[in-house]
């Protein structure tokens, strides 16, 4: 899984070959959560 880059010890990742539509996870210590990214930033899941 490749990583875009780190800030303020959140992690943002996405999955190669991954479902559409296109989106990139974020991951931190105390939950994760997926945003879709086109046409517009959108919050798909929150947790923690």
């Amino acid at each position: 899984m490749p990583e875009v880059f780190r800030m303020f010890g959140m992690r943002f990742f996405f999955f190669a070959n991954e479902h559409l539509p296109i989106h990139i996870h974020v991951q931190n210590a105390e939950g994760r959560a997926k945003f879709y990214v086109l046409p517009k930033v959108k919050l798909a899941l929150n947790k923690g």
